[in-house]
């Protein structure tokens, strides 16, 4: 098993910067790739960004390619998503989930562990 947690979410106004942080603890050596993804009150949850835990490559969902990095660091098996020039519409609960293949894929089903989230909300 893997556990992931997440932290760092909290209340900023439109323009501003974050940093989430996503740390795995457990049967890490499973991990293959990691993302993010967020949920949205009325919305169903989407893929935001992800990246190998192996090669480093990573892939930004177009939506905030540009404004959000996802990075990794292998020694502390924390992950990160810099976020900024944050929008209102970047209001959601932000998830971390990690899965045992290398590839990075969008679909939530296909990713094998789960945090609890974080949240963040972008005031206008």
């Amino acid at each position: 098993q893997v556990q992931l947690v997440e932290s760092g979410g909290r209340v900023v106004q439109a323009g501003a910067s974050l940093r989430l942080s996503c740390a795995a603890s457990g049967r890490t050596s499973a991990v293959e790739a990691m993302g993010w993804f967020r949920h949205a009150p009325g919305k169903e949850r989407e893929f935001v960004s992800g990246i190998s835990w192996i090669s480093g490559d990573t892939y930004t969902d177009d939506s905030v390619k540009g404004r959000f990095t996802i990075f990794r660091d292998n020694v502390k098996n924390t992950l990160y998503l810099e976020m900024s020039s944050l929008k209102p519409e970047g209001t959601a609960v932000y998830y971390c989930a990690a899965r045992q293949y290398e590839a990075v894929v969008v679909l939530a089903t296909m990713y094998d562990y789960w945090g609890q989230g974080t949240q963040v909300t972008v005031s206008s």
